[in-house]
């Protein structure tokens, strides 16, 4: 898969943001995808979510080709892929409530089960009891927001859930919560994971399989407990030294 940005005439050349670019993920499985800024992981998450379309190459989803298009055209695969931003405080629509907003996915993409008892229900998978239904986006810690934003990506009944850094803002103990969420919710509800990251402590934390993005192409894929131990490439090997309490953890 390729993905180039040209420049306007008389602008700086072009940028080739992806080159080559092959990778599966089966059902179920949580892969976390690392590289430093400009490695070329935010554009894949950009073609994942159907937002943009590769110059060559194509997105496939359970044998089907996706491309961006128009809500009725991607209303099935909205269903099964969601996403959890990185700033979910400002995602959320802050005149609207909790329970407005969870649901709000399952009225977009006319999801045909009782609104009300799923809101609930995934409310309760990521630790939000019924108080929190009638709160605006503005009464919620940054944790909690982040809660609210992946009881939305649950709602519609996703197979699949895509996250760009999702802890990035937090303060540690939130972060932790946050992690301990993502973790449990995946184990429960069989969800697959594939999370943007600059942060291999997620990616230890949450992710079976590992792949490390540098200058637009993946460099390294391996389990996470291998890449962790026995790195192969120098940009996994300097991501490692960043944070070197990795390796004592």
């Amino acid at each position: 898969m390729r993905r180039v940005y040209r420049a306007p005439a008389g602008r700086q050349q072009s940028v080739v943001a992806l080159d080559g670019v092959d990778l599966r993920v089966d059902p179920g499985q949580r892969v976390g995808i690392v590289g430093s800024s400009g490695s070329g992981k935010s554009t894949l998450l950009r073609l994942l979510l159907a937002l943009e379309s590769a110059d060559a190459g194509e997105i496939v989803y359970d044998n089907r080709p996706i491309a961006p298009g128009g809500v009725r055209d991607l209303r099935w695969y909205r269903q099964q892929v969601q996403y959890v931003p990185q700033d979910p405080a400002g995602s959320l629509d802050p005149r609207r409530r909790v329970a407005d907003l969870v649901a709000e996915p399952l009225r977009r993409l006319h999801v045909d089960v009782d609104h009300r008892a799923r809101v609930a229900q995934v409310l309760a998978a990521v630790g939000l009891d019924e108080t929190f239904l009638l709160r605006r986006p503005h009464e919620l810690s940054g944790g909690q927001c982040q809660r609210v934003a992946i009881a939305r990506a649950l709602a519609p009944g996703a197979r699949m859930i895509l996250a760009d850094e999702p802890v990035s803002g937090l303060d540690l103990p939130l972060r932790q919560q946050v992690l301990a969420v993502l973790e449990q919710v995946c184990a429960t509800v069989q969800t697959g994971l594939i999370i943007v990251t600059h942060d291999l402590s997620v990616v230890s934390r949450l992710c079976d399989r590992c792949v490390v993005m540098s200058e637009g192409r993946i460099v390294e894929d391996a389990t996470t407990s291998d890449l962790l131990t026995r790195p192969t490439h120098p940009e996994t090997r300097r991501l490692l030294g960043s944070i070197p309490r990795l390796l004592t953890a």
